[in-house]
């Protein structure tokens, strides 16, 4: 028995070996990022600081960077990209703006503008071409919310009626742009944090909006749900913590077998906050935050520690490929390389 639990030991440790190869890609440039959006296995966009977007199209060997005139001074956390020439970016802060580009980010035009001195995006994204959401922290106690109907060229905000209401110190966290999750046809689910942390929910395309609370860790302005993701209906991650306290392991991963009705904490879990948790397969995820980054192969039930690499955001997968990039501070930039 004793050689035979040794064996398994062992085997457990082969099976979190070498699973995913970090790359480091130097950028030499001042900005940090949290908007990122991978389209394929050659191209993927970033957005941050300084009003910088950087572009690869050879799946992030190279990267052009650029700042977009007129709008250096803004953050750039909302990122959605539809191909290697169009793409919308959200700036967190006020006035609020939606820009997109449909030169490769030659050129911005700006297509929505909110002057009121609550606006604050969190996150945007689709479920094809055309339709899609961006949300922001509440304005008079209701979520801001956009819906476009025309791939970003223009949109719309919701009645007031079909926002969701928020509790006081109830709002969402621009980390990674993971806190909104739009899926099959029309569902769609955003996550809040701060004193209240919940999960959102439309089965029509944002008209009708139900919440599930959350077990994770909140109750103060910097906790909460940071990101969150399903690799089914049924299975899903949500991760956070407390962003003031980095090595906290408290109420800070959870996983569901059951859609979302009941969350429950892993058997070993990450070594802290994370801000950022991606499925590469559909029992292979990555959760990272500026820590460091920690990695399960059994859909996150067990974590295990990826890098100490610090500094950052947010990690994403291409839609169509298994491109896989993370992006941070300063202008960190790393390549994941996995086998299933």
């Amino acid at each position: 028995m004793k050689l035979l639990f040794l064996f398994l030991v062992l085997l457990s440790q082969v099976a979190f070996s070498q699973v995913i190869e970090w790359k480091n890609i130097p950028t030499q440039i001042d900005a940090s990022f949290r908007g990122l959006s991978i389209i394929d296995d050659h191209v993927a966009w970033v957005s941050g600081s300084k009003g910088t977007i950087g572009r690869t199209v050879n799946g992030g060997e190279n990267w052009e960077f650029t700042q977009v005139k007129g709008y250096e001074k803004l953050d750039f956390r909302s990122l959605y990209g539809f191909d290697k020439d169009t793409a919308l970016i959200a700036n967190a802060g006020f006035p609020a703006h939606i820009l997109r580009t449909t030169d490769g980010g030659k050129s911005w035009t700006q297509v929505y503008i909110n002057p009121d001195s609550a606006a604050f995006f969190d996150g945007m994204d689709f479920w094809n071409e055309t339709e899609g959401l961006a949300f922001g922290d509440p304005i008079k106690g209701k979520m801001l919310l956009l819906r476009t109907l025309a791939g970003g060229k223009t949109w719309e905000e919701l009645p007031e009626a079909k926002r969701p209401p928020l509790e006081a110190g109830e709002a969402s966290f621009a980390a990674s742009g993971t806190t909104i999750r739009c899926m099959n046809n029309r569902e769609v689910t955003i996550a809040t944090g701060g004193k209240v942390s919940r999960l959102w929910t439309s089965v029509d395309s944002g008209k009708n909006w139900k919440s599930t609370y959350t077990p994770i860790l909140q109750g103060q302005n910097s906790m909460g749900i940071f990101s969150f993701a399903f690799s089914d209906a049924q299975n899903g991650l949500m991760v956070g913590g407390d962003y003031l306290q980095d090595t906290l392991k408290k109420e800070h991963v959870f996983y569901t077998k059951d859609g979302g009705k009941t969350w429950l904490p892993p058997y070993e879990t990450t070594r802290g906050y994370r801000e950022c948790v991606e499925y590469l397969t559909d029992k292979l995820v990555v959760a990272l935050g500026p820590g460091g980054s920690d990695y399960s192969i059994d859909g996150g039930l067990h974590w295990k520690p990826l890098s100490d690499e610090k500094g950052f955001h947010v990690v994403r997968k291409a839609g169509k490929g298994k491109l896989t990039i993370a992006a941070g501070g300063k202008a960190r930039i790393a390549l994941l390389r996995y086998r299933n």
